[in-house]
């Protein structure tokens, strides 16, 4: 994603998200509409809300709306075993121009949806040439997520930590008072299947987004890995400031890490905007989000900002479920329930359940109840960069997985030796990957 991508198709999408406004057209298919929709859902976390939308479709419209829920981590494979089969999705997601890739044959081309007409900007379309193979349906942003009221019990505020090296001071001071506090610095940073994607791919972005920019580009068949020791430092903040052993980080879970935010176990949990409903019980006063500092140019670092969630639509679907679908798709950003579905926090689903607390880069975006969306926006508005999201040019799900086992490894010893294998899966992996998706 390119500089413009954030300051001027993500200020677009901010602004409108503080104009609330809504629509009360469905957009939506007739009682007559003859097609079926099957959504392939990548956020485990919205399956709950996905389930209730497609309930409220189908009564809406007669149409009927199935939404299947990969599990965390699964969704490639999931979406390989389900296009196999005689009844497939005609809503899947790829995560960027590496998923396009492996996807693109099957992408129906959106360029004259009515969605597509709803776009702030069409920087958040997803192009193979010519053909609009996808488009992006929310922009998220991540951090390390923190405790108001911890850091200040612990002597500190935001306005101490600006650096790197601020971050270091802090947590390891924590640590050394941990057993006095009653807290630690950092959650768990579990590296089982549900977690360790805020490492091997959120965390690893930090130092592909720095390469980038050094060099000028935007994706690379070799990365080099010049930020690796920075990377290297982050990781060592993490595992060693936290609730638990590094030696024990295989078995600790995204929950975990949830669990002991949200008890007041630890202070900083890196996650993003869309863990909101997870930590909200602390009270929007309590909740606050800086940048992940790397120690390369922290004073204008803001936090990480993108999308890796395009919508796509089947082409090898039925005419009327390929109809079906684009109507459903845009009813989700127009109609005034689907709104309030997709940006509302607390309360926002018809059901009064809470709602995905997305910003969408829709014209009908609404004002969003997400603090943490809100906290992402000042920091735009303050001046700061947004870190792209770079980790969608990763070249496939073994480097990632290649690359979180040696982080695992290397957490349960901590030696020299045990990060030039971290080095080696990020950089050798990386060209090895790359040349076999040719």
């Amino acid at each position: 994603m390119l500089k413009k991508f954030m300051k001027a198709g993500l200020a677009a999408t901010m602004a409108l998200s503080l104009a609330a406004c809504g629509s009360s057209g469905s957009g939506g298919g007739s009682k007559d509409a003859s097609g079926k929709v099957y959504y392939l859902n990548f956020k485990p976390e919205a399956d709950a809300q996905w389930q209730e939308l497609a309930e409220l479709y189908t009564e809406e419209t007669g149409v009927p709306v199935t939404v299947l829920t990969a599990a965390s981590g699964e969704y490639e494979t999931t979406l390989k075993s389900e296009m196999a089969k005689s009844e497939a999705p005609t809503l899947f997601q790829v995560n960027g121009p590496v998923g396009l890739a492996s996807w693109k044959d099957y992408c129906y081309d959106l360029s004259d949806s009515d969605i597509a007409k709803q776009l702030v900007s069409e920087d958040f379309a997803l192009m193979d040439g010519d053909s609009m193979a996808g488009i992006g349906y929310v922009i998220e942003t991540y951090g390390i997520i923190y405790n108001k009221a911890l850091l200040k019990e612990a002597g500190y505020t935001e306005d101490d930590i600006k650096s790197f090296e601020d971050l270091k001071k802090v947590a390891e001071d924590i640590t050394a008072r941990k057993d006095e506090l009653g807290f630690s610095a950092f959650t768990s940073a579990g590296m089982d299947g549900s977690s360790d994607w805020r490492f091997k791919t959120h965390l690893a972005n930090l130092p592909i987004y720095y390469e980038y920019k050094e060099d000028g580009i935007d994706n690379t068949d070799a990365i080099k890995g010049t930020y690796l020791d920075n990377y290297r430092a982050l990781w060592d903040l993490y595992i060693n400031n936290s609730t638990t052993d590094p030696s024990q980080l295989s078995t600790k879970t995204g929950d975990d890490a949830v669990s002991e935010f949200v008890t007041e176990q630890a202070v900083f949990y890196q996650n993003g905007t869309w863990a909101y409903g997870d930590v909200m019980e602390l009270g929007d006063e309590n909740l606050g989000m800086i940048p992940i500092y790397f120690g390369v140019d922290d004073e204008n670092e803001g936090l990480v900002t993108g999308t890796e969630n395009y919508w796509c639509v089947n082409k090898n679907a039925s005419k009327e479920d390929i109809q079906a679908t684009l109507d459903f798709m845009n009813w989700c950003v127009t109609d005034e329930d689907a709104l309030k579905a997709m940006c509302g926090g607390e309360g926002a689903m018809p059901s009064g359940e809470t709602g995905m607390g997305f910003v969408i880069p829709f014209k009908k975006c609404l004002e969003s109840e997400n603090a943490l969306v809100n906290i992402a926006n000042q920091y735009v508005e303050d001046g700061k960069d947004p870190i792209t999201w770079n980790f969608t040019t990763m070249p496939s799900e073994e480097w990632k997985n290649g690359v979180g086992s040696a982080l695992t490894t290397y957490a349960a010893d901590q030696s020299d030796k045990n990060w030039d294998a971290v080095q080696k899966a990020f950089v050798d992996g990386w060209a090895t990957e790359a040349q076999a998706a040719k």
